[in-house]
């Protein structure tokens, strides 16, 4: 039996992100979110008095950074997690494209060319990896203080705080591009997204 001409060709999904690969950004995603709300608690007076028991609030923020780096370790022992890796650390010919075309809020998609991460991810990725480094680095500093010397602290405690308000800034703007996009985080949720958007969005990309 031939299949009748009037009817609508299946779209299939694609498979973006395995599981391992998606508990790895939640698990993330929720130690950050610990963390700058226990930051945030610490620092605005008015949040402080809210919340009360500074005491339990330092150690939730202490452990929770100390512990923020377990999760992308552990999503080291994923072929597919390492792969992404990878990926987020290159930058070809076409990143620069994107960038260029982003700067000039050129929203055409074929202006914006991008693999499986676009240019904009591949820096997010790599300027919150580097920060979040910096904050472990500068936050054991500030917490085992008899280590290192008093300029030193002084200096991590003014790194530390003021690399927090960009960090809190730049996971706004991170946010807001995720709700923006909600096949994009369809694909975080579930791992599949629609084959439309991955040409549309992502056209350098292969299944």
């Amino acid at each position: 039996m031939t299949p009748r001409a009037d009817t609508p060709p299946v779209t299939a999904d694609v498979r973006r992100f395995t599981t391992l690969q998606r508990w790895t950004h939640r698990t993330t995603a929720a130690l950050m979110g610990i963390c700058v709300i226990t930051a945030a608690c610490l620092y605005v007076p008015q949040l402080a008095e809210l919340v009360g028991r500074r005491a339990l609030v330092v150690t939730l923020h202490q452990w929770s950074g100390l512990a923020l780096p377990v999760p992308v370790l552990a999503g080291l022992a994923s072929r597919a997690f390492r792969a992404d890796l990878g990926r987020l650390n290159r930058f070809g010919p076409h990143d620069r494209t994107w960038l260029r075309a982003a700067l000039r809020r050129d929203k055409r998609h074929a202006s914006r060319p991008a693999a499986k991460f676009n240019a904009g991810q591949k820096l997010y990725a790599s300027w919150i990896a580097g920060a979040t480094l910096v904050m472990l680095a500068t936050g054991l500093m500030m917490w085992f203080t008899h280590l290192t010397p008093l300029l030193w602290r002084t200096s991590a405690t003014f790194v530390h705080d003021w690399l927090a308000l960009t960090m809190g800034i730049v996971l706004a703007g991170h946010i807001g591009m995720a709700l923006a996009d909600p096949e994009s985080r369809r694909g975080m949720r579930t791992g599949s997204v629609s084959r439309e958007w991955a040409s549309r969005e992502h056209s350098l990309w292969r299944e």
